[in-house]
């Protein structure tokens, strides 16, 4: 069977693989019924729903013709470098190093973090903007996270709100 659309095709088995991940994972908690949910009752729906439009997905890609065929393109190393090296330094930002001596720099310092390395994945870079952004975005999550869901993590990093 020829696919007539790549780009469906490969998104349709992305969501495949996702969803049968989440199924899996919520294997390892109880899922109780629909009337008394477990921890791993929404995981296992979300993994199956999503496995399921996987392959609504994967098949329309195989049945539906297109007009070009839909070829993917080149891999975007950049934004994907970019994007995922913005995450790791938030975790890392957050939490803290410990096998190298890093300690938590809290939450203001990790959104910072994140909203610089990231921008950088675009093709225009203003650290004016960048830096705006930021600080919204911290101010945001200290408003819901610390405030309102009065969440327990570090928001300064350590030697300061020491």
């Amino acid at each position: 069977m020829k696919i007539k659309s790549q780009k469906d095709f490969f998104s349709g088995l992305m969501f495949t693989a996702v969803g049968v991940g989440f199924a899996w994972g919520a294997a390892n908690y109880n899922v109780g019924t629909g009337a008394r949910m477990g921890p791993g009752y929404f995981p296992l729906m979300l993994g199956i729903v999503l496995a399921f439009l996987g392959g609504l997905i994967m098949f329309k890609a195989l049945v539906v013709e297109t007009e070009d065929g839909d070829k993917i393109g080149k891999w975007a190393w950049k934004p994907l470098v970019f994007i995922i090296s913005a995450n790791l330094l938030f975790g890392i930002m957050i939490g803290g190093l410990p096998s190298i001596g890093l300690p938590p720099m809290g939450l203001v310092a990790g959104i910072f973090a994140l909203t610089i390395v990231a921008s950088l994945a675009g093709e225009n870079f203003k650290l004016k903007e960048v830096l705006v952004l930021a600080a919204v975005l911290a101010l945001g999550s200290y408003l819901a996270f610390v405030m309102l869901l009065k969440l327990q993590f570090p928001v300064w990093p350590t030697f300061i709100a020491g």
